[in-house]
C-alpha cells in the first residue's frame, strides 16, 4: 500500500504546491510517485505536460487515493479544504507543514495542528511535521518564531527553506533538481531525507 504525504495548512500564500512539486521530483528516482491534486482549481494538475516523468492527479474522492497504484502518493492541499482536512488526515501517513517565518503567519497555524492533533487521536500511526519555508534572508524573527512553534507540540523539522527565485519558479523550470542553484537543491533535498526519517522505513529502502 503506498505512503501518502500530505501537505497542508489552511492558510494560503505558504508554498505548499511548490514544495509538494519538488518533493515529489525528489523521491521519483528511487519510487514510483505521484502527486495528487486535490485543488479544484487544478493548479498543479494543468502543468502535467510541462513534467512528462511526474503522474500528476486529481481525485474526485479522497476515498479513491489509496487506490492509486504508486509506492508514494504526495498530496497538495488548497486553503479551502478545511472541511475535508480531518479525512484527508485519516489517510495519510506524514502530515507536512509549511509555515512562513511571521508571527501572524504562526498564529495562523494553530488551526491546522489542532486538526493534526484530533487526526492523530484517531489514527495514533500518522506523524507530522512543520517547516520553515520562504524564509527570508538574515531574517532576524526567525529564530523567535521557530521558538514559538516548537512550543506548539508539533516537531519542528530543522530543514530551513529560504525565499528563492529559483524555487519560486521552480513549477515553470522542470523543478528545483534541474536548475543551477546549489543551495536550492541542498534544501530540498535536506527536507526529502527529513521527511524520510519521520516516516516509516519503507520509503527509505
Amino acid at each position: 500500500m503506498a505512503k501518502i504525504i500530505t501537505i497542508a495548512h489552511q492558510k494560503g500564500g505558504v508554498g505548499k504546491s511548490t514544495l509538494a512539486i519538488n518533493l515529489a521530483l525528489c523521491f521519483q528516482d528511487q519510487l514510483s510517485v505521484a502527486l495528487v491534486d486535490t485543488d479544484l482549481q487544478g493548479s498543479l494538475y494543468h502543468i502535467r505536460e510541462d513534467f512528462p516523468d511526474l503522474a500528476i492527479v486529481g481525485v474526485d474522492r479522497l476515498q479513491d487515493i489509496h487506490q492509486l497504484a504508486y509506492d508514494l502518493i504526495i498530496i497538495d492541499t488548497p486553503p479551502y479544504l478545511s472541511n475535508r482536512l480531518p479525512e484527508l488526515f485519516q489517510y495519510s501517513d506524514f502530515i507536512l507543514v509549511p509555515t512562513k517565518a511571521g508571527f501572524f503567519d504562526v498564529m495562523a497555524i494553530r488551526s491546522t495542528l489542532a486538526l493534526i492533533k484530533e487526526a492523530q487521536h484517531k489514527a495514533p500511526h500518522l506523524k507530522a511535521g512543520i517547516v520553515l519555508n520562504m524564509v527570508k534572508p538574515r531574517s532576524g524573527i526567525t529564530q523567535d518564531v521557530a521558538n514559538l512553534l516548537q512550543s506548539m507540540g508539533m516537531p519542528l523539522l530543522k530543514t530551513r527553506i529560504h525565499d528563492r527565485v529559483s524555487i519560486a519558479r521552480s513549477s515553470i523550470t522542470g523543478g528545483i533538481l534541474n536548475g543551477a542553484d546549489r543551495r536550492a537543491k541542498e534544501e530540498i533535498m535536506a527536507l526529502t531525507e527529513e521527511v524520510v526519517e519521520h516516516i516509516s522505513t519503507e520509503i527509505a529502502s
